[in-house]
């Protein structure tokens, strides 16, 4: 399921609950446009609030949606989109409270005003304080949220604030309790509402206590450790008894450094009595320096497996393309079929690089597929000015008019969507795209 079409859906059913409270259950008296910003204040607030819980509940990894909305990947790009859309919608929350005064230069003063929230008795005392707490959170929210769209901004700085944001859910909990008259609670946008509140809460104490995904962790040993050309560092891990085993194309969380925290790799190997194996690209500070910090022996933790990133799922007709470090999950593909060629689909696997002569694993697709009959190898080398285009993937894969084919991607963004949109441009509405959202910032 698409993230857009989730956060519509999930906006959608708000919407509606908030149209029945404001048009049906408490229709507001008073003059036309101060009514207007009064409810446009619930409404956004509605909406940034059930966001953020949302946003909470996907941080604790549920394993159980990911069916649903197609891997740990998704779940987690749709974790990032909503936690924008909530911060974004908190800003014109906010705009639209400290925006009476401009109101009221602009048409005059209400001559018949919407009432006031009443709030329980017990609660009246907090209601300054939790404006003032409300204002303070959007200031950090504003802060994370430029934090987080820049990208040169270190990931592990970006991190510890990152772990803040529990903290900060509470506070705006706290902050429309304190403001929401207790009967609200028992209609039907206040039960969905609290609902989504409790849910966000509870999942905010393991991600405070930093449990977030604890049943899955397992821990192990680094066997080895390479520096392989073009910034790649190969690591192979051998696990203790417990570690469930994983399917080709999944990823896990691996910490090497406990202050450095957990990071989300691709296994590039096929499963095999608990020995996994990573190749990481150098794109940050830690990422450059991890082959001079590892070695043999070293202990190493690891989260999961998770995603369902899996060709099996997809149609006979198969293209796999893979830009740079993404060839890692069609690596762990083609090790799990070289003892079941007659199981691997007919596929074309475009490797896109930018030197083949000095790239890492050429030789060893080369030699992977050919083993497999039904899967050819293309490589695209930029160096030699190969690039791949959507008719050449069209080509290469021989698909009639009218045949469903799969395209399945692992690489950069760009790439990706330069070739959905050169496939919607041939006409061709019966491939399917497959895209491994790898970005968890």
């Amino acid at each position: 399921m698409k993230t857009r079409t989730v956060l519509i859906s999930f906006l959608g059913i708000l919407t509606l609950a908030w149209a029945w409270d404001a048009l049906v259950l408490n229709p507001m008296a008073g003059d036309g446009l101060w009514v207007a910003r009064k409810e446009g204040i619930f409404l956004t607030g509605i909406w940034a609030m059930g966001l953020m819980s949302l946003v909470m509940m996907l941080a604790t990894r549920p394993v159980w949606l990911e069916s649903a909305l197609g891997g740990m990947d998704r779940i987690y790009r749709l974790h990032k989109w909503a936690g924008i859309l909530a911060i974004s919608l908190g800003i014109v929350h906010w705009l639209m409270e400290i925006g009476g005064g401009t109101l009221r230069s602009l048409i005059g003063a209400a001559v018949n005003k919407p009432p006031k929230t009443i709030v329980p008795e017990f609660l009246v005392s907090s209601h300054g304080l939790a404006k003032d707490v409300g204002e303070w959170a959007i200031y950090i929210l504003i802060v994370s949220l430029l934090i987080t769209l820049w990208k040169a901004f270190p990931y592990k700085s970006w991190r510890i604030l990152h772990r803040v944001m529990p903290l900060l859910y509470l506070v705006l909990v706290f902050h429309v309790v304190a403001l929401t008259p207790a009967a609200w609670w028992l209609q039907p946008l206040g039960l969905i509402m609290g609902a989504l509140m409790l849910g966000g809460s509870l999942a905010a104490i393991p991600a405070l206590r930093q449990r977030i995904g604890q049943r899955r962790r397992h821990v192990g040993h680094i066997q080895s450790v390479r520096q392989l050309a073009g910034g790649i560092t190969e690591v192979n891990c051998v696990m203790n008894t417990g570690w469930p085993g994983h399917q080709a194309g999944q990823f896990a969380f691996v910490t090497f450094d406990a202050r450095e925290g957990a990071h989300p790799y691709t296994i590039a190997s096929a499963e095999q009595a608990g020995h996994l194996r990573f190749e990481i690209k150098a794109l940050g500070d830690y990422t450059r320096t991890l082959a001079q910090r590892l070695q043999a022996g070293d202990a190493v933790q690891v989260e999961g497996p998770y995603g369902r990133f899996d060709h099996r799922r997809g149609q006979a007709n198969q293209a796999w393309v893979a830009g740079g470090i993404g060839i890692t999950p069609f690596l762990a593909w083609l090790e799990s079929l070289q003892a079941r060629p007659e199981a691997a689909p007919r596929a074309q696997l475009h490797y896109c690089v930018r030197d083949a002569a000095h790239d890492p694993f050429v030789t060893r697709l080369q030699a992977l597929c050919a083993a497999l009959p039904s899967i050819t190898l293309h490589v695209h080398d930029a160096s030699h000015g190969q690039r791949l285009e959507a008719d050449t993937l069209h080509r290469a894969s021989q698909v009639q008019e009218g045949d469903a084919m799969d395209v399945w991607f692992c690489g950069p963004a760009g790439l990706a969507r330069q070739l959905e949109t050169g496939l919607q441009a041939l006409g061709l509405k019966d491939v399917a795209v497959h895209r491994e959202a790898f970005e968890m910032r």
